[in-house]
């Protein structure tokens, strides 16, 4: 059986088929027209996109991963005037009747036992291809897309604020329902649920209790009981989009320990939120966050796990390096989520031409403020529960 190409870009109306989303499609025009100019200017015939996020960005937040990370489903291949999916038989009607109905793509299909390298192999040959992986001696031009992915469109920075109030509002309402002796693990789950049922796949659950987050920065859960405090800190992805939150819940009076290093890491993602300028270098943010770990008295801790990264549709695209030359422009996000101790913080923020905007804003949780060069940066608090 051969690969074949058929056009479903305007599939015949029913109600089995998803209602199309002009702005979506839009936008994905968009995005397809950066592609042309980006083959004309180079001189590439084609461009083939294999990668998650080149796959979500392209695709207006579709995922080319069959239940997570358990195998690629497709790719698709953009030339000046088209855009294929290529993908198997077994994938074809998800994507087309589900996924990209209406959007403006074709199909490419091959049987699912025939390895996918072949039906790439014959899209590619003959033709000075560029790609996102470099397969088959095409040019990996994976730097150029990223350049094409940021800074993110309005339409974008409005799907991670709609992101931002879910995520938030799920670690919020599983850290207001805490009590004494749930394990680290039934929180995560709880957390899940709540995300997974507004539409946000859970990417990194942490829920780090009394003080464990000193040894282990990275530390996720397991069947350890809560006794004192924990936080809770989720990365979900949304329409192809990464965005990240954390809040911490104390069962009782906090520990002195919890609020002195809480205090200290407030005041570095204050400040890094804020100094997160239009037209700063990433280098310039980091001095003044290293500045402020050195002035609280925490000068070693920012050694300890890394303070921020760039988030679109791949998280860490741009991790913050005290090097790093990345410039900010308005529509660039940062998940901030720096970490002191036992206390670990997470907001997500977006660069505009007036400064900052805070895409997880707390909802019904206590904040402080902290003023930075005189503008009151709001920080949610230690939420203090009694059970």
């Amino acid at each position: 059986m051969s690969s074949s190409s058929v056009d479903l870009s305007d599939p015949l109306s029913s109600a089995e088929f998803a209602v199309i989303d002009e702005e979506r499609r839009a936008e994905i025009d968009r995005r397809h027209a950066l592609v042309r100019d980006l083959l004309e200017r180079e001189g590439y015939a084609a461009l083939l996109i294999q990668q998650p996020g080149n796959f979500a960005w392209i695709t207006g937040g579709q995922l080319n991963q069959r239940g997570g990370l358990t195998g690629q489903t497709g790719a698709v291949f953009v030339t000046p005037d088209a855009r294929l999916i290529a993908c198997s038989n077994a994938n074809t009607a998800q994507f087309f009747e589900a996924e990209v109905s209406g959007l403006g793509f074709q199909l490419k299909e091959r049987p699912w036992f025939e390895p996918r390298g072949v039906m790439v192999s014959d899209l590619c040959r003959g033709r000075r291809v560029a790609s996102d992986t470099g397969v088959n001696g095409t040019d990996d031009v994976s730097l150029l897309l990223l350049g094409m992915r940021l800074p993110l469109s309005e339409y974008e920075v409005s799907s991670m604020r709609e992101a931002g109030k879910i995520i938030a509002h799920a670690v919020e309402a599983t850290a207001r329902g805490m009590t004494r002796g749930r394990t680290e693990a039934e929180i995560a789950g709880e957390v899940a649920h709540r995300l997974i049922k507004r539409g946000v796949d859970p990417q990194r659950i942490q829920v780090v209790a009394d003080g464990r987050g000193r040894r282990f920065r990275y530390w996720n859960h397991d069947q350890s009981p809560v006794h004192r405090y924990c936080t809770i800190s989720v990365v979900g992805r949304y329409r192809g989009l990464f965005v990240g939150a954390a809040r911490t819940v104390s069962l009782g009076e906090p520990p002195r320990d919890l609020l002195e290093a809480f205090e200290r890491a407030a005041l570095v993602a204050a400040t890094g939120m804020f100094f997160s300028q239009p037209e700063w270098e990433l280098f310039e943010v980091w001095s003044r966050v290293r500045r402020i770990y050195e002035k609280s008295g925490a000068a070693s801790e920012w050694q300890q796990a890394d303070q921020a990264d760039i988030v679109e549709y791949e998280f860490g695209s741009v991790p913050l390096m005290p090097s790093s030359e990345f410039r900010l422009t308005p529509g660039v996000p940062i998940f901030w989520h720096p970490s002191v101790g036992p206390a670990l913080l997470g907001e997500t923020v977006v660069v505009t031409k007036e400064g900052t905007e805070v895409l997880t804003p707390a909802t019904d949780w206590p904040t402080f403020p902290i003023s930075v060069k005189g503008v009151n940066v709001k920080i949610p608090a230690i939420l203090v529960v009694n059970n």
